[in-house]
């Protein structure tokens, strides 16, 4: 049987979603050189101040503000292969181009940190390119079923290229010396600009009746389709979403360690083992969705992304719950498994929710799915921005205001646990398709998304024909 037979003539194999994987792999690659490399040698080779990179990351979040901007060109073109290449181009030279600002650092300080805010903004702007385009085309072209596997497989390949990447560059770059660090960038980068352009080569290919419902329609700008997409139920509801649950989800994670090291009294090498025991965890939680979103391992009645979504909002409030009483009850609490525990449930909900993303994002008014999806994309850059500040600066305030260093931390986590159980409640407003409706251009035609369902999901209720984090 011929591939088109398989899976109808618009839905990605597993090949061609491990091409888009090893893609977001390349970005990964990329990012983890500028936000981790780099500010490495910039806090510890050259003796500058923890804010400069600090700064520089945050700026990086605050450009995919320009992710809806990005998706709404997809819209237009009909196509989002440019935009993954030109973003992955962008995205190199910003990587690049901050290599040797660092190296420029050395000599003529003022300028290197110039070029490096430049540099970081080409970053910021590639991503949101190339990182909104990549989830635009999972969107239109990965079957329901696959949707929870698919978003699996890409964040997992994208974790390979942060690890790949930054244990290789770590290799290459010892002992460290200027010349290595702009050969390594400059592999690097160039790599994965190689890497790209073969991967997307005869990927997204346009069929006929695809091509006639991505006619640009008259008079359409980019302010109209925001407005049109936003005046949408459930893309607004599902926006506010997204924000409050990566708020919740980035805000514990600079200061985990820290309460570790603390409280219980672990030793640097400690913590980072705790750090990699939640993210085993968050790998356990995402395996277990796309497991369960194929219908095959638990049955279709828990294959239901929405009840993964709400189920993993609601367990990491509890497992942060958890954290709290840790702060209560000080060492004799069972921190590493918890903690584990927090990882699986945080995973669970966010795979559940970017394979929801991908159904919503079809859903609607024609020819804006890269809008909806720029909007989420830039939502949840300015979450995850916005929650390393959140996390550190009310830590920090807790510490100032009460003198128990453990009661300040659980603090800071009961809010983040409070922020976990209003995205589950966010989570459970947002419907599901009707039974026999697809969302691969059912509703292509559709003037506005349909009414939103406030019947909170139970855990009985049966999952959405097709549907498959």
């Amino acid at each position: 049987m011929n591939q088109e037979g398989r899976e109808g003539p618009r839905g990605f194999n597993w090949f061609s979603i491990a091409r888009l994987g090893l893609i977001q792999a390349c970005l990964g690659g990329v990012v983890v050189l500028a936000t981790s490399t780099l500010n490495r040698i910039m806090v510890v080779e050259l003796a500058l101040p923890a804010l400069l990179p600090g700064l520089l990351v945050a700026m990086h979040y605050v450009v995919q503000i320009l992710r809806p901007r990005m998706g709404f060109g997809s819209d237009i073109a009909g196509r989002c292969s440019p935009f993954i290449l030109g973003g992955m181009v962008t995205l190199a030279l910003g990587g690049l181009l901050g290599a040797y600002a660092v190296v420029l650092m050395s000599t003529t300080l003022s300028l290197g940190i110039a070029l490096s805010f430049v540099a970081f903004f080409l970053i910021g702007l590639g991503v949101s390119a190339c990182g909104t385009s990549v989830l635009v085309l999972l969107a239109k072209k990965v079957d329901d079923k696959r949707r929870a596997g698919a978003a699996t497989l890409v964040w997992l390949f994208m974790i390979a290229g942060f690890a790949i990447t930054a244990g290789t560059a770590g290799h290459f770059l010892d002992p460290y010396s200027e010349a290595r660090l702009l050969a390594v960038a400059a592999t690097v980068t160039g790599l994965a600009i190689v890497a790209t352009t073969l991967l997307l080569a005869g990927l997204e290919k346009q069929a006929e009746h695809h091509n006639a419902v991505h006619k640009p329609e008259p008079e359409l700008n980019f302010r109209l389709a925001i407005r049109q997409v936003w005046e949408e139920p459930e893309a607004r509801q599902f926006t506010v979403f997204v924000f409050i649950s990566m708020l919740a989800f980035s805000a514990q994670d600079l200061i985990l360690e820290p309460f570790a090291g603390s409280v219980f009294g672990y030793t640097p090498g400690e913590t980072t083992k705790l750090s990699g025991l939640q993210h085993s965890g968050i790998l356990v939680g995402m395996l277990l969705v796309a497991a369960a979103g194929s219908g095959r391992v638990f049955g279709r009645r828990l294959g239901s992304l929405k009840f993964w979504t709400i189920s993993g909002c609601i367990a990491s409030g509890l497992a942060l719950a958890g954290l709290v009483a840790a702060g209560i009850v000080g060492p004799g609490w069972p921190l590493n498994l918890n903690v584990m525990l927090l990882g699986a449930a945080n995973g669970a909900f966010s795979i559940a929710a970017i394979a929801s993303m991908m159904r919503l994002a079809n859903e609607g008014r024609a020819q804006r799915e890269g809008t909806r999806m720029g909007l989420w994309g830039a939502a949840q850059a300015l979450a995850f921005g916005a929650g390393g500040l959140l996390g550190t600066s009310l830590s920090d305030l807790s510490r100032a205001l009460i003198n128990d260093t453990a009661l300040a931390y659980a603090l800071v986590f009961a809010l983040e646990a409070v922020l976990f159980i209003i995205a589950a409640r966010l989570a459970g407003q947002i419907s599901e398709p009707q039974s026999g409706q697809t969302s691969n251009g059912a509703n292509a035609d559709a003037p506005a998304a349909r009414p939103m369902t406030h019947t909170p999901l139970s855990p009985t209720q049966s999952a959405p024909e097709g549907l498959a984090n």
